[in-house]
C-alpha cells in the first residue's frame, strides 16, 4: 500500500481523537514568540461539522479577519483601555469628556459584560431601547452609539474583532432640534434688563452676533479690535475640571475639595476651521464693549492685589474667567427678570441667525458670522424665517388695505383733486 503523502507544514488538519471528538487545527499566522499560531476547533457531531468550522477559520485567515491570540477582551475591558489609552491622548478634552461619560455611565453598565468578539448588533439595539425606556433621550443613546462605533473601529483595526457591529446596529432616530428664536420685543426686554447687570455686553454679543457660550466666554481683549470694528473667534472656554489636592481624604468630589487642583486649561482652540472666524462688530455693540472695558478697569482698581490678570473680556469681579455653569444660571435669571419665556442659552444664537437671514444677509456671510460649516444649517431656519416674513407681509398688506380703503371712501373726485 502506497505511503500517505506528508501534508505540508502549516496545512490544516482534521482527525478523530481518542476523546470521541472530531478535531481541526488551522494555522492562521505567527504568535508574538515566533511560533505558528494554530487555532483549534472541535465537534462531537461529525467530521463534516469540523470541516465546516475549519473552512470558516481558513476564510477568516485569508481575509485577514482572524481574532488575535490570547484571552478575549470583554467589552468593558476594551472600552476602558480605548477611552483612557487611545482616545484621551489623541482627541480634544471636550471630546474625551463626552466619550468618558458615554463609556462609564451608559455602555459599561449596559453591554460591558459581553465578550468583545461575541457582541452582536442586536445587543446594541436592545441596549439603546432600554436606555430610552429608563429616561435617556434619543440623542444620549445616539451619543453612546457613536462612541461604541469609534471604539470598535480601533478594535477592528487591531484585530481584536472581525467586524464592527456598531456599523450594523440601527441607532435611535433623533428628532431635529426645533429652532426657537426670540422675537424683537423679547430681545429688547432682554437687553433692557441685561443693561442692569455686570457683563451686560455678554448678552448683547449672544443676541447680536450669535456666539456660542464657549466662544463668548473664551474671548480675550486681544481678540477684539474696536478701532476697526472686528473681533476674532479663536478659543472655546472649557468647563473647569479638578483633582483632589488632599489625596481624596476629604470624602468629597474633586470639584468640592477645599484643596482642589485645576487639571485643565481655561480655553482650547475652536473645534472646527469654520469656528475660527472674524466677525464685524456693529457700532452700537462696539460702544457697549468700550463701556464694558472701562467698567472692567474700574473693577481692576477696586480689586487691587486680588485681581488676576487673565485678559478675558468677561470676568468675575477679580478677573477670573467666567464659569460656564455660572453663566448659564445668569441667563436663566435674566429670562425671569425680563419676563421672557424660558429657553435655552442656544436660543440666543438661533435668534441672531434668524435676524441675519430676515435682513437678507447672504447665506455665505451668515455662515461666516455664525461659524457654520454646512449650508444645511441655514436650511433649518427656513420655516422660521418664512413664517416671520409672512407675518411682515401680512402687516404691510394690512397697511396697504387701509390706505386703499381710505382712498376709496374719499371718492374719485377727492383723489383727482389731490393730483
Amino acid at each position: 500500500m502506497a505511503k500517505r503523502a506528508k501534508r505540508p507544514d502549516g496545512a490544516s488538519s482534521i482527525y478523530f481523537g481518542n476523546d470521541g471528538y472530531w478535531h481541526g487545527r488551522v494555522t492562521v499566522g505567527v504568535c508574538d514568540d515566533g511560533k505558528p499560531d494554530r487555532r483549534h476547533v472541535s465537534s462531537k457531531v461529525s467530521e463534516a461539522e469540523v470541516i465546516k468550522k475549519v473552512r470558516a477559520l481558513e476564510k477568516q485567515r485569508d481575509e485577514g479577519k482572524v481574532r488575535k491570540p490570547g484571552r478575549p477582551w470583554t467589552v468593558q475591558a476594551w472600552l476602558l483601555h480605548w477611552v483612557e489609552e487611545i482616545a484621551k491622548p489623541s482627541v480634544r478634552e471636550n471630546t474625551y469628556a463626552g466619550y468618558e461619560v458615554a463609556v462609564r455611565v451608559h455602555l459599561i453598565p449596559g453591554v460591558g459584560a459581553h465578550r468583545l468578539d461575541k457582541l452582536e448588533p442586536e445587543h446594541l439595539e436592545r441596549f439603546y431601547t432600554k436606555m430610552q425606556l429608563n429616561g435617556s433621550k434619543a440623542a444620549t443613546a445616539h451619543q453612546a452609539h457613536r462612541t461604541m462605533r469609534t471604539a470598535l473601529n480601533h478594535a477592528l483595526r487591531r484585530g481584536h474583532v472581525t467586524r464592527n457591529v456598531a456599523t450594523l446596529a440601527v441607532p435611535p432616530r433623533i428628532e431635529e432640534e426645533e429652532v426657537e428664536p426670540y422675537d424683537i420685543e423679547e430681545v429688547q426686554r432682554l437687553l433692557s434688563e441685561a443693561a442692569k447687570l455686570r457683563n451686560s455686553a455678554r448678552w448683547s454679543i449672544a443676541l447680536a452676533l450669535g456666539l456660542r457660550q464657549g466662544e463668548a466666554l473664551g474671548l480675550r481683549w486681544s481678540d477684539v479690535d474696536l478701532q476697526n470694528g472686528i473681533l476674532r473667534v479663536r478659543k472655546n472656554r472649557l468647563r473647569p475640571k479638578y483633582l483632589h489636592g488632599c489625596g481624596g481624604d476629604c470624602g468629597r468630589k474633586p470639584g468640592y475639595c477645599k484643596q482642589r487642583v485645576r487639571k485643565n486649561e481655561d480655553t482650547a482652540p475652536t473645534k472646527s476651521r469654520a469656528g475660527r472666524r472674524v466677525i464685524g462688530v456693529p457700532g452700537e455693540l462696539g460702544r457697549l464693549l468700550e463701556l464694558h472695558r472701562k467698567e472692567q478697569d474700574r473693577e481692576r482698581r477696586l480689586a487691587a492685589d486680588e485681581w488676576r490678570e487673565t485678559g478675558f473680556v468677561f470676568t468675575s469681579p477679580v478677573g477670573e474667567p467666567l464659569v460656564p455653569s455660572t453663566d448659564y444660571d445668569a441667563w436663566k435669571q435674566l429670562l425671569t427678570d425680563a419676563k421672557v419665556r424660558d429657553g435655552r442659552l442656544h436660543d440666543a444664537r438661533h435668534t441672531a441667525a434668524t435676524v441675519l437671514l430676515i435682513l437678507g444677509v447672504p447665506e455665505r456671510v451668515v455662515m461666516q458670522i455664525m461659524g457654520w460649516s454646512s449650508t444645511a444649517m441655514a436650511a433649518r431656519y427656513q420655516h422660521v424665517t418664512g413664517g416671520i416674513l409672512a407675518d411682515v407681509a401680512q402687516r404691510v398688506g394690512g397697511l396697504i388695505w387701509e390706505v386703499a380703503k381710505a382712498a376709496d371712501e374719499s371718492g374719485p373726485d377727492s383723489s383727482a383733486g389731490s393730483r
